[in-house]
C-alpha cells in the first residue's frame, strides 16, 4: 500500500507542476501581449525575398520598349519570304528579279510589286550586297537570276542585342535565317 501511496503522490505532484507552469505562461501573456507574438524566422523572410525575386524577373522584361524577340523573328521571316518569292519569280519568268530594301524607310519590295512591305519601327537595317546593286547608303537591292542563283547578301535586322540575319547564298540563291 504504500507504494500505491508514493506513486498518487508522485502523480499529482506532476499534474501541479504542469498546472502551475500552464497558469505562469497564461499569466505572462496576460501581463505581457507582446510575449506571445512571434517574428519572423529567417526562412521565411528568404522565401519572400525569393518570391519577390521571381516575380520581378518575370515583370521586367515586360515593361521594357522597343521590339520584342518574337516580331524581330517575325520581321525576319517576312523579309525571307520576300526573298524567297523574288527567286521563285524569277526562275518561273525567266528574267531577273529584286528585292529592293530601304534602310531608312524600314520597308522592303518585291520584284515588280508595287507594294512596299513595312518592317517594325524600332528594328535597326544593316544590308551586304553587290556594289552594284547599291543606290546610296540607304537603298540596296539583291538581285536574283532565273537560274536560281543571286548576287548574294545579307540583311541583319537588330533589336539591342538580338539580331537576326537573312543570308542569301550567291551560287544557289538559297535563303536562310541566322540567329
Amino acid at each position: 500500500m504504500a507504494r500505491t501511496a508514493r506513486k498518487v503522490a508522485k502523480a499529482r505532484a506532476r499534474t501541479s507542476r504542469a498546472r502551475s507552469s500552464a497558469r505562469d505562461a497564461l499569466a505572462l501573456t496576460r501581463s505581457f501581449p507582446c510575449a506571445a507574438a512571434r517574428g519572423v524566422t529567417l526562412i521565411e523572410l528568404l522565401v519572400v525575398i525569393a518570391i519577390m525575386g521571381v516575380l520581378a524577373a518575370l515583370v521586367v522584361p515586360m515593361l521594357g520598349g522597343g521590339v520584342s524577340t518574337t516580331e524581330l523573328k517575325g520581321a525576319a521571316r517576312q523579309l525571307a519570304s520576300g526573298l524567297r518569292l523574288a527567286r521563285s519569280e524569277a526562275m518561273a519568268t525567266r528574267q531577273e528579279r529584286f528585292v529592293t530594301l530601304d534602310l531608312a524607310g524600314r520597308r522592303f519590295m518585291v520584284g515588280s510589286d508595287p507594294r512596299a512591305h513595312p518592317l517594325p519601327k524600332d528594328v535597326e537595317l544593316k544590308l551586304f550586297t553587290a556594289q552594284q546593286d547599291l543606290v546610296d547608303d540607304k537603298i540596296g537591292a539583291i538581285r536574283f537570276y532565273p537560274d536560281g542563283g543571286s548576287n548574294g547578301g545579307r540583311i541583319t535586322l537588330a533589336a539591342g542585342e538580338r539580331k537576326f540575319e537573312v543570308d542569301v547564298d550567291w551560287l544557289t540563291g538559297r535563303i536562310a535565317i541566322l540567329d
